[in-house]
């Protein structure tokens, strides 16, 4: 019996599994991994600022809530996401059908690209479903990112109760404000790096967040059994600022379209770029920040401007690295880290106690977005490559500062309300945050058993019921008079 090659039963639609198609196959794949690699130096980022005794849960609590929002991506964020494109093409019934083709179970979603004719929504197949990883993945890092705010306090179930709903709702923000297509991009608003839905919601998710679960034990004043508060290993954050740095220049990739000839690149919002272009403005962004970040730092002896300072400048040019020139991302970058030292400082002043979110991802995200409408006014974005009338024209709107200040708006609202609805809930069924005895023997203990070496005493004492020794964050023996403080 003559064998037949798999290749051979049925149609085949060359046009889906080219070589030139493989090649896109490919750079969408490497701003997934680029993806991942920033998802771990967040992990980084955080276990060296935590305490020694939650060192284990709030990497467990991280990747529990990243792949909450990684399946509740595949389930129906992509869906959501390609509602803009439905409408632009003129499909019937285009908000449901995109449900019905993208769902988890759509009829795209799982379909074989050489099985899938290239006419319809199914072009481009395999591109599309990498797509679904890719933004899956920062579905799952805004999650990551909203812990970063609320570690060593907030409840494991309602950070997965938040987890869930903050996937969906940043879907819908990503429908609305990134891609080329969306209500708010169609109309001017310019978004290159998703600043919008991934930072300023969950800046402002975080915002409310904090301010109903309080402060950390230790965190302004010294508390009688930890002392003041002691961050882990510092070290590690600084290696997990790299990691980021290094995920970063994959995922530029990730954020256009390709066209022909060959290899036309072109922003997600369809903007004239250029690869080398948004390549060399991130790294500029990084650069920028950095130098005043460490400005900042040296004059106050504060060392978290040497970290806030790398970030801010990303923050800052990161919804315009495909249409700034480079003299202008840098200039941008280097005003950054100013920024997020007045935010930090007003913070700090009140005492709300969270150092990372709201100056980056409120203040100098918004700063970011701001000022891309007032330096590139008037650059034209928005519609589809080779449409050439209607309302999605390839190129039909125009960047404005009322545009950026609309969408940045639409996402801070999303935020607070997203913040405030969960914290309502969660407040009065499963309770939002843990006890300030949890706090004090950390989470490693009580949740896990887990008692590490030079492990402060109250942790271990809790754990088996014994009253606890008084000694301070860092392990050390706290003065006899606990009253005083260290």
């Amino acid at each position: 019996m003559t064998a037949t090659l798999f290749a051979q039963a049925g149609q085949i639609f060359r046009d889906q599994v080219t070589t030139d198609s493989l090649a896109q196959n490919i750079v969408y794949a490497s701003g997934t991994v680029g993806a991942l690699v920033i998802f771990a130096g967040l992990l980084l980022v955080d276990i060296g600022g935590v305490r020694r005794v939650n060192v284990f849960d709030t990497v467990i609590q991280k990747v529990i809530g990243f792949f909450i929002g990684f399946v509740v991506y595949f389930l129906i964020g992509f869906a959501i996401w390609n509602w803009q494109y439905y409408v632009a093409f003129d499909v019937p019934n285009p908000y449901w059908q995109a449900i019905e083709d993208w769902w988890l179970g759509g009829s795209l979603s799982g379909a074989f690209a050489q099985d899938t004719n290239p006419d319809g929504m199914g072009a481009n197949l395999n591109n599309q479903q990498i797509f679904i990883f890719f933004l899956a993945c920062f579905a799952g890092i805004i999650n990551v990112l909203i812990h970063l705010a609320v570690t060593e306090r907030i409840k494991a179930a309602a950070y997965y109760a938040i987890s869930f709903v903050a996937a969906i709702v940043s879907s819908v923000l990503s429908w609305l404000t990134w891609g080329s297509t969306g209500p708010l991009t169609n109309a001017g608003y310019h978004d290159f790096f998703g600043a919008g839905f991934v930072y300023v919601f969950a800046g402002a998710v975080a915002l409310v967040l904090v301010r109903r679960l309080g402060e950390r034990p230790g965190m302004f004043r010294p508390h009688a059994l930890v002392g003041e508060y002691r961050s882990y290993n510092l070290g590690l954050t600084a290696i997990g600022l790299v990691f980021i740095i290094g995920g970063l220049p994959f995922v530029i990739l990730s954020c256009g379209f390709f066209f022909d000839p060959q290899a036309l690149f072109v922003g997600v919002n369809m903007t004239d770029t250029g690869i080398g272009v948004a390549f060399n403005n991130l790294g500029l962004a990084w650069a920028g920040g950095a130098l005043t970040g460490a400005l900042i730092a040296y004059r106050t002896k504060k060392y978290i401007y040497t970290l806030l300072g790398p970030f801010a400048g990303y923050v800052a040019g990161s919804p315009a690295f495909d249409i700034y020139a480079p003299w202008e991302m840098l200039l941008v970058s280097l005003a950054a880290p100013f920024v997020a030292y007045a935010v930090y400082e007003w913070l700090q002043r009140r005492e709300i106690d969270e150092h990372k979110l709201i100056p980056l991802f409120i203040g100098v995200a918004s700063y970011g977005i701001l000022i891309a409408g007032v330096l590139n006014w008037g650059t034209p974005q928005g519609g589809y490559f080779g449409v050439t009338e209607g309302d999605y024209a390839f190129q039909n709107a125009e960047i404005n500062l009322l545009w950026q200040a609309i969408g940045l708006a639409v996402c801070l609202a999303a935020g607070l309300l997203t913040g405030w609805v969960m914290s309502f809930v969660l407040e009065r069924t499963t309770g939002l945050g843990v006890s300030e005895d949890v706090q004090v023997a950390g989470y490693d203990a009580r949740e896990w058993e887990v008692v590490h070496d030079l492990e402060p005493a109250p942790a271990a004492a809790a754990v088996a019921g014994q009253p606890a020794a008084v000694t301070r964050a860092d392990g050390e023996p706290a003065p006899t008079d606990v009253r005083t403080g260290p």
